[in-house]
C-alpha cells in the first residue's frame, strides 16, 4: 500500500505552490545543469538566466548545447555558457571539471539533472559500466566529487553560507530494494536484472548518493537534496516500449513542470533547509524509499564510487 500511495500521489500531485516567478534574483550565482541541453535541464536553465544567474548548460553534445543556449538567448535575452560534459565517461569529466575550473572558482548551485533510462542491455560507458548507473550514479558523482572545492567557495561566499547540490531521481527509486554491486559492470547477473530494473537501481543510488553527500558535507555548507521530478514527456522515454509509453502517456506532463521541485529546492529560501530530504511534484518534501535512508548502503555506495574513480 505504501508504494502505491506513493504513486497516487506523486503521479497525481496538487497545483504547485512555488512558480518560477517566486525565484529571488541569482546576480552573482554560478550554476551549472547537467543535461540542459533538452527537456527539465533547458527549462531549468531557462527560469535561472530569466532571474540573471550565470548558467553553465553542461552536455555531451557541444552542437545541441550551443542550439539550446541560443533558442534560450532569444526566450530570455540572457546568454548561458557551454560545458562540454559526457556523464559515460570518466575521463571527460574530469577534463569537462578542468575547463569549468580555468575560468570560475566558485559554484554555488550545480543540479545533477541528466540521466538516461532503459538504454539497450548491451549500451555500456566508456569505462564498461552499465551505462544507465555509470551516467546517472558514477558520473554524477565523480562531477560532484571534483566540484566540491567549488562548492565549498561558493558556500563561503554566500550571504547564508550555502551551496547546493540538487539530485534528480525518479519515482522509480521506489521500485529498487538495494543496490548489486555484481550487475554495475557487464555480467550475466546485470543481464538477469534487465534494463528497467537497472535504471530503478540507478534512481535509488541517486538518493543514496544525495544523502551520503549531505551527512558528510553538510556542516561544511553544501545542502544536498534528491527528488523525483514528476512524470514527464521528455527525451528519456525514446528507449521504452512504444506500448508501454502508450500506457503511461496520460500521466505525463510538460517538462516545464518537471523543473519545478529542482528550481524550488535549489533556488528558494525553504531549500536551505533540505539537506538529506527528498523532494516530490510539484515542490513539496516527501518520504524516499526506506532503502534509501540505509546509511550503511548509503557509505558501501559511497565507497564503491570512491574507489572506481581513484586512478581516472
Amino acid at each position: 500500500m505504501g508504494i502505491l500511495f506513493s504513486f497516487l500521489s506523486e503521479s497525481f500531485p496538487p497545483k504547485s505552490k512555488f512558480s518560477p516567478n517566486d525565484i529571488p534574483d541569482l546576480s552573482g550565482k554560478v550554476i551549472i545543469v547537467t543535461g540542459a541541453n533538452t527537456g527539465v535541464g533547458k527549462e531549468t536553465a531557462k527560469a535561472l538566466l530569466q532571474h540573471n544567474a550565470k548558467v553553465y548548460l553542461a552536455g555531451r553534445s557541444q552542437e545541441k548545447v550551443q542550439q539550446a543556449i541560443n533558442d534560450l538567448k532569444a526566450q530570455t535575452g540572457k546568454e548561458g555558457i557551454p560545458l562540454k560534459l559526457d556523464l559515460a565517461d570518466l575521463k571527460s569529466i574530469k577534463a569537462s571539471v578542468e575547463e569549468f575550473q580555468s575560468k570560475e572558482k566558485e559554484l554555488h548551485i550545480l543540479f545533477n539533472n541528466a540521466g538516461v533510462m532503459a538504454c539497450p542491455i548491451e549500451q555500456l560507458t566508456a569505462q564498461g559500466y552499465d551505462l544507465q548507473f555509470g551516467t546517472n550514479v558514477l558520473g554524477h558523482f565523480y562531477f560532484t566529487k571534483l566540484l566540491i572545492p567549488n562548492l565549498l567557495a561558493g558556500a563561503k561566499s554566500s550571504a547564508d553560507g550555502k551551496a547546493r547540490v540538487v539530485n534528480t531521481s525518479s519515482f522509480a527509486s521506489r521500485i529498487a530494494s538495494t543496490v548489486d554491486f555484481n550487475t554495475v559492470k557487464d555480467s550475466p547477473a546485470r543481464k538477469k536484472l534487465g534494463t528497467q530494473m537497472l535504471y530503478c537501481q540507478s534512481k535509488l543510488g541517486n538518493v543514496l548518493f544525495s544523502n551520503e553527500l549531505a551527512r558528510r558535507y553538510g556542516d561544511h555548507g553544501i545542502v544536498s537534496s534528491s527528488l523525483h521530478p514528476g512524470s514527464l514527456r521528455s527525451d528519456l522515454q525514446r528507449h521504452i516500449p512504444k506500448f508501454q509509453d502508450f500506457l503511461l502517456t496520460p500521466l505525463y506532463y510538460p517538462a516545464s513542470f518537471g523543473a519545478l521541485t529542482q528550481l524550488w529546492a535549489g533556488t528558494m529560501a525553504e531549500g536551505l533547509e533540505f539537506n538529506g530530504k527528498y523532494l516530490i511534484p510539484w515542490a513539496r518534501v516527501g518520504v524516499a524509499n526506506p532503502a534509501a535512508e540505509d546509511p550503511k548502503l548509503a557509505t558501501d555506495l559511497w565507497k564503491w564510487l570512491e574507489e572506481q574513480v581513484e586512478h581516472v
